[in-house]
């Protein structure tokens, strides 16, 4: 079947022979979705790049973790904001007309931090900070927007039994993103400066806009409330009667508000483990490694019908190894190791190795998590409720870490740095065990049968 808006649902389904390694079909099958995918695995580099490097940025201006933490808990209401009003958007209109949009509004904000870098670089004296934040958080605004519209176009232009599979592909993208872009930010700081390495996020952005630009249209299918109350309230009124995908957005809200330790990631980095900028970007691309290898050996997923169950040991094993790395943190405090400094030949390297594995199994685990979590939204929810629901999803999955980096954040000032993912990795595997203990209708969950 060639590529079209709305993939016929009566067309034979070949059920995947079982495999190991990630399936390509979504790709080879359906052109419109393989230019999308392209072009979000590339711009998405990008975004790393600008996520790591406001951090490092704001640490070198200000020398404070909590300024760091900042840059997303000042966000966080305008992007619950967005993502709502995103998801309603993605409802009511043309869903390739609000990605066109948005993403115009995101490669503003991008073009405006380079500027601010730039009068960094080449004026004397360290600028305020609150420009900064304000230009992150109008990028991550226009982010939340795209990103709800972007994911409730997928079963439009791919048939639902593929869903699974194009999700998983999509963790390979992300996992690429997140293991080239952070590393890829430390050393463009180190070797190149702040302003340029922003400069790398604006040109990859086109990668992601002709992406955009090459979709069809796509109008709502059925008559669906403009933008407003009555449209928020009716996605609320599905969403009560709607346990399954509930449950889906609390057990992550747990796992992104008690498992982020990555705003803490340049004090260990100047501190602890060592290495600077560099030890930064190779931690947070252990996570994206995990990612990545989930997303390719994610054949399996297509057999996988119970996804309740895998869920909740998913984000239970990334609580375990969240645990594991405040375990590794906490001895590389103890300074029985020597000396550390900032230059990247200053490093604790074998703690480093065992930080980054342990963030390996986080991005592992929450990738597994994050494919049957998705999936079941966009196959259990009709079309014209999943954009307000992307857009709730994509406010838990962005705003949860937010959160996260606050708590993390505020909980390292009061106390010590291993202690956030310490007590934070062993908070998520009782709290979700309870959860999905309680929650019946979560835990028996049949992907054969899928009921909000």
């Amino acid at each position: 079947m060639s590529s079209t808006e709305n993939p016929d649902p009566t067309e034979s389904i070949e059920l995947p022979r079982r495999r190991r390694f990630v399936d390509l079909s979504p790709l080879r099958e359906h052109p419109v979705f393989a230019r999308l995918f392209i072009g979000t695995a590339i711009s998405g580099v990008g975004y790393w790049v600008t996520t790591v490097a406001v951090g490092l940025f704001v640490f070198d201006i200000t020398g404070d973790t909590f300024a760091v933490a900042l840059v997303g808990g000042i966000a966080l209401v305008p992007m619950i904001v967005a993502g709502l009003w995103g998801g309603m958007l993605a409802d009511a209109f043309d869903r390739r007309f609000v990605l066109i949009c948005s993403s115009i509004i995101a490669w503003a904000a991008i073009l405006g931090i380079v500027a601010l870098a730039a009068i960094d670089e080449f004026v004397e004296g360290r600028p305020e900070v609150w420009p900064l934040y304000v230009l992150t958080t109008l990028n991550a605004v226009a982010a939340t927007i795209s990103n709800a519209t972007r994911s409730s176009v997928t079963p439009r232009i791919v048939p639902e039994h593929m869903v699974s599979r194009a999700n998983a592909l999509g963790g390979i993208a992300f996992g690429l993103q997140m293991t080239i872009g952070p590393a890829l930010a430390g050393v463009l700081v180190a070797a190149i400066g702040f302003p340029l390495t922003f400069a790398v996020d604006a040109v990859l952005f086109t990668a992601g806009f002709l992406g955009v630009v090459g979709l069809p249209k796509l109008p709502p299918l059925t008559h669906t409330a403009k933008p407003g109350w009555r449209s928020l309230t009716d996605g609320v009124r599905f969403l009560r009667n709607a346990p399954n995908i509930r449950m889906s957005f609390i057990v992550d809200i747990v796992a992104m508000s008690l498992g982020r330790p990555y705003v803490l990631l340049p004090a260990i980095g100047a501190s602890v483990l060592g290495g600077g900028a560099v030890t930064v970007g190779v931690l947070t691309a252990a996570t994206a490694i995990g990612t990545f290898l989930t997303g390719l050996f994610s054949g399996p997923v297509a057999h996988v019908h119970r996804y309740g169950v895998a869920i909740g040991r998913a984000i239970m094993l990334f609580g375990a190894f969240t645990a594991l790395f405040g375990v590794v943190i906490a001895v590389a405090a103890t300074g029985w190791f020597g000396p550390v400094g900032q230059e990247w030949h200053q490093v604790n390297l074998p703690l480093l190795l065992l930080a980054a594995l342990a963030l390996v199994g986080t991005g592992a685990s929450d990738e597994v998590s994050a494919i049957f979590r998705s999936t079941m939204l966009l196959t259990a929810a009709p079309d014209e409720m999943r954009g307000r629901l992307q857009g709730i999803f994509v406010v838990v999955v962005t705003g949860g870490p937010r959160v996260g980096d606050m708590f993390a954040g505020g909980l390292a000032v009061l106390t010590t740095l291993w202690l956030p993912p310490l007590a934070g990795g062993l908070a998520i595997v009782a709290i979700i065990a309870v959860l999905v203990r309680v929650q019946s209708t979560f835990r028996h969950y049949d992907a054969r049968d899928p009921r909000p």
